[in-house]
């Protein structure tokens, strides 16, 4: 099979606050997120695009199945700004924590960071 298309499709992070951690990632990225109902879940969706390359996802508050963690899989944002420092620079003033600095992948990748969400979530940023 022939993959044309990234394999992520959508992704999900689990908050405590809701109201809390959309104030979080709107400070730090300068994006609105939309808040949506869906049945049992309160969710509030970053901004996406369906004919665009790269994934949607969401903000995600259900207690019994969505718990914060700095375990499993780490979610890597785009840093729209064109270099991550800029965004990392709002996470500690927002409610966040830095964990790993910018770093240098390599001169072709560009760079990354990791941060502590409000919630408690590992989550981390990238930049070419």
């Amino acid at each position: 099979m022939e993959i044309t298309h990234n394999v992520v499709g959508w992704f999900e992070i689990p908050v405590a606050d809701m109201d809390r951690a959309i104030r979080f990632y709107e400070t730090v990225f300068g994006f609105k997120m939309e808040r949506n109902q869906m049945g049992p879940l309160d969710m509030a969706w970053f901004p996406g695009f369906e004919d665009k390359i790269g994934s949607g996802g969401s903000l995600v508050h259900q207690p019994e199945y969505y718990k914060p963690s700095v375990d499993g899989t780490l979610v890597y944002f785009t840093a729209f700004s064109g270099d991550l420092a800029n965004e990392l620079s709002k996470v500690e003033p927002a409610g966040g924590k830095v964990i790993q600095p910018k770093t240098l992948i390599s001169e072709e990748i560009g760079s990354m960071a990791i941060f502590l969400d409000t919630e408690g979530n590992r989550v981390a940023i990238h930049s070419r």
